[in-house]
């Protein structure tokens, strides 16, 4: 029976050690999947703040966008208003088949627009260089014509004045509105890098969590083991004890056995050794 406990003991013991080696890989991957995760976060969090710095600069750079808007609407509402204060004069007293400054203006901006924005073959760009040309010599004529008037002259100066404020606070807003798209583009950008890695260390929390989990399961079986070690420990060494003092008991009744035979040859006159003089003193005999 004893044999039989102690093999138990063994297979019991590798189990318990296998159980612990897999509780300590598991707790290893727990914590690498823990330090991914926080890595993976921590990224996520500067990508967040980059949007939103990129988020800012693009808000104040629109702000100073709609204030320049603000100033060229401005300008332009004046100098509209003096080109038609033109116009007014012309139809009283010059030519009503010519076209006004005014149209003859938003043509050759609105064509001017075109030329920078749009691809065009050789030919209908030379074509088209043509028409702003014709346009602008046009306008100029009629200019020339106005200008004759001293208070039309002053006005035309004026409008044209306008016009040119307009037109480079126009630049402005055109350079600030494209840089204000780059910062959007930068913030959409980092908020789609901020979303991967959240969802990254999403993933990477799922592992650490499960891993964790097996960890301590095993690490239940592991101890479930451990008591039925100790278990063990107080039957084989409760079993061991009592073999013991058995074979004790037993190594006693065959001392008295032998002592009180002894005794009997003494008592018998016979000669006894000093050997048996031990003998009887150990049984107690003498």
């Amino acid at each position: 029976m004893l044999n039989d406990l102690i093999e138990k003991r063994k297979k019991v013991l590798a189990e318990s050690e296998q159980h612990k080696d897999r509780r300590n890989e598991l707790n290893a991957l727990a914590s690498k999947n823990a330090r991914e995760r926080n890595t993976l976060n921590g990224q996520t969090r500067e990508f967040v703040e980059e949007a939103q710095q990129h988020k800012e600069q693009r808000d104040k750079i629109n702000e100073e966008v709609q204030a320049l808007k603000d100033q060229r609407n401005d300008y332009n509402d004046k100098a509209n208003a003096l080109f038609e204060e033109i116009e007014s004069f012309k139809r009283e007293h010059g030519n009503l088949q010519n076209r006004g400054i005014k149209e003859l203006q938003k043509q050759i901006e609105h064509l001017e627009f075109k030329q920078q924005t749009e691809v065009y073959s050789t030919d209908k760009e030379r074509e088209l260089i043509e028409k702003i040309k014709q346009l602008k010599a046009a306008a100029k004529d009629q200019e020339a014509e106005l200008e004759q008037n001293k208070e039309m002259r002053t006005k035309l100066t004026d409008a044209r004045e306008f016009r040119r404020l307009a037109s480079e606070i126009h630049k402005d807003v055109t350079e600030k509105a494209e840089a204000a798209q780059q910062h959007h583009d930068l913030m959409v950008e980092s908020y789609r890098k901020a979303d991967k890695s959240r969802e990254e260390a999403d993933q990477a929390h799922q592992q650490f969590v499960e891993a964790q989990e097996a960890a301590d399961e095993e690490h239940k079986q592991f101890i479930a083991c451990q008591k039925e070690l100790r278990d063990y420990d107080k039957v084989i060494s409760g079993l061991r004890k009592k073999t013991k003092k058995t074979k004790v008991t037993k190594e006693q009744k065959a001392v008295r056995k032998e002592a009180e035979r002894v005794f009997q040859q003494f008592r018998d006159g016979e000669k006894i050794t000093t050997d048996d003089l031990l003998l009887l003193q150990r049984a107690k005999l003498i």
